[in-house]
Order: structure tokens, then C-alpha cells, then sequence
């Protein structure tokens, strides 16, 4: 399924050539319904910002990832076309791009859906991008990026977990004075949750920390942080998009930690824009590299 729309001006918002690459939207999930519908809210929502980009859906349903389990979210039959894998969007973009006989830059843009590195969805994309044959990028991983910290920011305020505006110098958490920061699988992940981590606790002004599902340590480690902080009441803020991870580790992670857990980061406005973002400075990259 392919956008190429422009409907309303959004807050990030790039202007591309009539023979841009594709965006395609590397998915961490299984083609359920529920993954469907955020991955084509995301796209419809990015295509704000890219006018005239044209976008499509790939997923990424490997079953070697920790916990994953499809979430149809519904009952009915699926009213969509079939869900086309990275490798099969990536074949389609090289063929029908504009100019896409022009070898001497990328056709596509391969955006992840993650909000940090992940040790096998990162290596799905490689696989994806050996087998293509053509001209394809990389963009960077949604964060870390004083965006992604403002939408955890809201969903912690969505569970009365935060207040919805910034600290100004005052501690504005309701329920919590500590925030445990949880990444997916993987120590890059953990750094760049750290870099998020900061920038939440200084709209925040309580003290955040990063850990990662399936490091008992490295989670023991950061809520000894936070106490040493001063943290007696923590919340858990899920820094992953959703599809990716599976939310019955964080619910064992709260019951566990006795902590009251978020929203994962799922469809906040913010993802769409990172998307946008990503993409633009993919597009910059190709220009700088080819002159």
C-alpha cells in the first residue's frame, strides 16, 4: 500500500524533487490489524509532511524475536491488500521509481518504525537491503531526539504519571518522581534510551534513567540509580513504538517493579514527524554524497 499525499502542513515539513525516493517504512511487527492500522496511520501522517513522497508499508514479522506473538485486535476479515514484506517493497521501489534507470543514487529510503536500534530487526534490514538490486539507504533510527522525549513525556501524562506541560524548574510528576526508561533488546539501544533518558528528565525535572527487556542486571542497576536520586514512587516509560516488543514483559516489568507503566509510543504525533525527519536527512546525505 502506497501514499503519495500532501494534504495539511505539519510542524516538520520538507520539500523533495518530483523524482525523490521512495519512503519505505521498514515495520518491526506482524501484518495483524492493529500493526496494520498504526503503520498506515504513521504513513498517512508523515505524507503531511512529504508532499508528493511517495510511501509504502513494508513489515518485518520475524519469529525469532523475544516474545512476539501476533495481536489480530479484532474480528473480521482484513479489507487490505496483502501486507508486502521489506524485500518485495524494496524489489517494487527499484522498478517503478521515477528515473529508477538511473543507478548513480538511491531509489528508496528505508525508514525504520523503531524508536532505537534492535539487534534483529536491524539485522532483517540488512538482509532486506543484500537482496536488493539496486540503489537503496538507511536512515537513522527514529531517536534519540527531543521529540521522541516529549511523546514519552505525553504518555506518561495519559496515565496521570506526569503533568502535560514542562517542569519549569518545578518537580511536575503526579504519581511518580522516578522514571525507568525501557528500550528494547540490545546495549546501542540502551545508550540512545540514555540520551532519551536525559532530555525526559529535563522537561520532567525528575530524575530518568534507561534499561532494556531481558537485562535483569542493567534494570536493577538503573532503579538503584533512580533510589540513589531520591526516587521513591517510579513509573516505567516503554521507549519502543510497540509492534517491536511485546507489552506482557512490561507489564511484568511494572508488577514487578511495582511501578505503574505507560503507553508504548505507538501512533503519537511525534513518530510521524521522526519519520519525515529521517528521511529528509536521508535525502541530504544523497546530496552531499553525490556532488
Amino acid at each position: 500500500m502506497s501514499w503519495r499525499v500532501g494534504r495539511h502542513r505539519s510542524l516538520h515539513r520538507i520539500s523533495v524533487a518530483s523524482d525523490a525516493p521512495v519512503l519505505v517504512l521498514a515495520v518491526a511487527g506482524p501484518a495483524d490489524e492493529a500493526c496494520q492500522d498504526l503503520a498506515e496511520h504513521v504513513a498517512e501522517a508523515t505524507a503531511e509532511s512529504c508532499p508528493g513522497v511517495a510511501i509504502t508499508i513494508a513489515y518485518l514479522p520475524s519469529v525469532s524475536a523475544p516474545g512476539r506473538a501476533s495481536n489480530p485486535g479484532g474480528a473480521g476479515p482484513l479489507h487490505r491488500p496483502p501486507a508486502t514484506t521489506l524485500a518485495e517493497a524494496l524489489s517494487d521501489a527499484l522498478t517503478s521509481a521515477p528515473g529508477a534507470d538511473d543507478r548513480r543514487a538511491p531509489r528508496a529510503v528505508i525508514v525504520p518504525l523503531l524508536a532505537g536500534p534492535h539487534p534483529i530487526f536491524d539485522a532483517e534490514i540488512e538482509a532486506a537491503l543484500g537482496q536488493a538490486a539496486g540503489q537503496v539507504m538507511i536512515a537513522a533510527h527514529l531517536g534519540p531526539h527531543p521529540l521522541l522525549a516529549g511523546a514519552l513525556h505525553d504518555r506518561l501524562s495519559e496515565a496521570d504519571l506526569a503533568r502535560a506541560g514542562r517542569a519549569l524548574g518545578l518537580n511536575i510528576s503526579h504519581g511518580a518522581n522516578g522514571v525507568l526508561v525501557v528500550a528494547d533488546r540490545g546495549q546501542q539501544a540502551v545508550n540512545d534510551a540514555g540520551l532519551t533518558a536525559v532530555l525526559l528528565a529535563a522537561r520532567l525535572a525528575v530524575p530518568a534513567a534507561p534499561a532494556s527487556l531481558g537485562d535483569q542486571a542493567g534494570i536493577e542497576t538503573a532503579v538503584e540509580r533512580l533510589r540513589e536520586a531520591g526516587a521513591t514512587h517510579l513509573a516505567v516509560a516503554p521507549c519502543v513504538i510497540g509492534p517491536e516488543s511485546t507489552m506482557a514483559e512490561f507489564d511484568q516489568l511494572s508488577v514487578a517493579l511495582g511501578a505503574r507503566c505507560s503507553a508504548p509510543l505507538g501512533a503519537h504525533p511525534a513518530i510521524a514527524q521522526l519519520v519525515a525527519i529521517r528521511y529528509g536527512e536521508a535525502l541530504a546525505r544523497i546530496s552531499v554524497e553525490s556532488h
